[in-house]
């Protein structure tokens, strides 16, 4: 497991790749968003939503991969967050986890924005005091302001979170927080926000829609999608040129999560992934030839062992002396006997 994380973390840290899974999320495939407008964040997520001074509890999680969007026309300004979740496995209360990481980006907005308030008040204290020699000039604000921090023209960034699966089976999950409570009363939902995750699942995208990927995830995707079943394997593998070129890193990573056993030589910066899967089936072969032949032996032997107990029977040696003479349970004779 930790050598799966350990992968997939790299992978969705690149750029490209990371752009194309939100541009087939969002945009269905169209390339909207521009991987050199994508900027790396701190994936620790720390939120201190309860409280105020000493009384404060904070809360800290470690996403997979966190990225801000610039806007398309100022490459300053941010004004969307993406972040993505990967999973090897199925997780049941992904929505939970996801509506925690979303809460707690946005807890950071408001705690980002209420100190950038607080420098500012300072600043301006210290500037006043000089202008005109009052050591405490009078700055008011409204009692909203002054509890949250949060000023009445404050905006968020919205954040959009996104669960990639790197595995073969159909996710079978809750796709909202509705989902997983047993209340099912639509008027007492009404009142309770619901919460829904995005996903990109292998076994739950069509093949022709796998073409709306443009980046190296879509071979990774079909693989994955693939790789419990040889004859599908075996026809995209002789079909699709993209795998005899693939980058290094996506062979990395479906050669990790889906267990092939494919020997790679990472120091090259491509890998034919046919070659690859070919090479290590052949070996696959040679070892159950060797296994097959070694098994042969061991027949061989308790072949010729049962007919020299056969044959001291026959001549009348008793099951004590065989025993001893061919270093074989008692039991065992009588059963070859």
């Amino acid at each position: 497991m930790a050598a799966k994380d350990t992968v997939t973390k790299d992978y969705i840290k690149d750029a490209e790749v990371f752009a194309d899974a939100f541009n087939y999320l969002i945009f269905g495939g169209n390339p909207v968003i521009d991987p050199l407008k994508l900027h790396e964040m701190d994936t620790t997520e720390i939120g201190m939503p309860y409280g105020e001074g000493k009384t404060r509890v904070t809360v800290q999680k470690f996403r997979d991969g966190l990225k801000y969007l610039t806007a398309m026309e100022d490459g300053n300004a941010a004004y969307l967050l993406l972040g993505i979740e990967n999973q090897s496995e199925i997780h049941y209360a992904m929505a939970v986890k996801n509506m925690v990481y979303d809460a707690l980006q946005y807890a950071t907005q408001v705690e980002k924005a209420a100190k950038s308030h607080r420098d500012a008040a300072k600043k301006k204290k210290l500037q006043i005091a000089e202008a005109v020699g009052n050591e405490k000039p009078d700055i008011r604000l409204g009692a909203g302001e002054y509890l949250s921090g949060f000023h009445k023209g404050d905006r968020l960034l919205p954040v959009v979170t996104l669960v990639l699966l790197f595995n073969p089976e159909p996710w079978d999950a809750p796709m909202s927080i509705y989902e997983m409570f047993s209340v099912k009363d639509p008027r007492i939902l009404s009142f309770v926000p619901d919460y829904r995750i995005n996903l990109i699942a292998p076994a739950q995208i069509k093949e022709e829609d796998m073409g709306k990927f443009r980046s190296s995830l879509r071979e990774v995707l079909l693989y994955i999608k693939y790789s419990k079943d040889g004859e599908q394997l075996n026809r995209l593998l002789e079909n699709n040129p993209r795998f005899r070129n693939l980058d290094i890193e996506a062979a990395v990573v479906i050669n990790t999560v889906t267990n092939s056993g494919l020997e790679l030589d990472r120091k090259g910066k491509r890998v034919d992934m046919c070659q690859a899967v070919a090479d290590m089936r052949k070996q696959e072969r040679q070892a159950g030839r060797q296994e097959g032949r070694q098994e042969g032996r061991q027949e061989g032997r308790q072949e010729a062992y049962q007919r020299t107990v056969r044959n001291m029977l026959r001549r009348g040696d008793s099951l004590e002396e065989i025993s001893e003479i061919l270093e074989l349970p008692i039991e065992t004779i009588k059963e070859w006997g």
